[in-house]
């Protein structure tokens, strides 16, 4: 896979390739536009029913859904970015640096939507000689390594997909297609042990804007989760911000400030930042800086 020169790309849509679009009969025709407006090459990837899913969990439909994405991503000599139908990308989405450094050969997944997230490590993105000159005046941009979970919007790699469909055979075999599997929650875990690299944005490309899912309520999860800082404003108003086919005001505005606080009481509580990460680290003033600089923002 090519990779580009350090300090040569500014911006994520300069970093990747394809744009797919996960979905199963959720409307995408807003997430498309608004994504191609940004500059995205998208294509949507909708689920055909087969024999025998309707005996599959909801679960193992979505991780099936991914590994479409995941067999495409192969194909390609850049990165690819994933997202799913529920997505609702900020509007300044095309002015947007990556959150990862384009120059990692090591890249596993770089997260632009986080769920339950955690840093481990901040560094200053790679560049060469030249751009250091040339951007002397200028604060470095730091990129995140870490931990996520939900597949809501990701870039991966050629070589991280082959990893995914590795994982996804395992999930086929244990605990198989009809169980429940918390599948997502575990792939920051399964790429970290095979080596890769694993970033987490300083604020959400996007909010999650799907509706509560039935299946986390049954096993005892948070039925919904929404992004606690966002790059910008929403290019689109989210599913949850209706009520009887109109745009709430209140209801969206409701969900948004329970994400801040929910966000905040997690770098309180410290599971953005573990006292125990700092302790560890060398450079521990950067991360607590990157954590809660992230939050300074409307």
């Amino acid at each position: 896979m090519s990779r580009p020169k350090p300090g040569t790309h500014q911006e994520l849509l300069e970093c990747i390739g394809q744009t797919l679009i996960v979905a199963y009969k959720e409307p995408t025709e807003q997430l498309t536009q608004a994504l191609s407006q940004a500059g995205c090459d998208c294509t949507v990837l909708r689920q055909v029913h087969q024999p025998g899913y309707e005996t599959y969990s909801p679960s193992f439909l979505c991780l099936l859904n991914h590994c479409e994405a995941w067999k495409q991503a192969l194909q390609s000599d850049r990165p690819t970015l994933v997202v799913e139908a529920d997505f609702v990308p900020v509007k300044n989405f095309s002015e947007l640096p990556p959150p990862f450094d384009p120059s990692d050969a090591e890249m596993g997944i770089a997260w632009l939507y986080t769920c339950a997230a955690q840093i481990y490590s901040v560094s200053n993105l790679s560049q060469d000689a030249k751009a250091v000159r040339e951007s002397a005046s200028k604060k470095s941009q730091k990129v995140a390594q870490g931990y996520s979970t939900a597949m809501v919007a990701y870039v991966i790699t050629a070589k991280s997909a082959a990893a995914l469909l590795e994982l996804a055979a395992q999930i086929e075999r244990s605990p198989g297609p009809r169980a429940y599997s918390a599948w997502d929650s575990g792939i920051e875990y399964f790429l970290r042990e095979a080596g890769f690299h694993n970033y987490v944005p300083f604020r959400n490309y996007g909010e999650h804007g799907g509706l509560p899912n039935p299946e986390h309520r049954q096993n005892k999860l948070s039925k919904a989760h929404r992004a606690d800082v966002l790059y910008g404003k929403l290019a689109f108003a989210p599913m949850y911000a209706y009520e009887d086919d109109q745009i709430s005001g209140w209801n969206w505005w409701k969900v948004r400030t329970y994400a801040r606080i929910k966000g905040l009481g997690r770098l309180l509580l410290r599971k953005y930042l573990r006292a125990e990460v700092v302790r560890k680290s060398s450079r521990g003033k950067a991360l607590i800086r990157f954590a809660i600089a992230r939050h300074l923002t409307l």
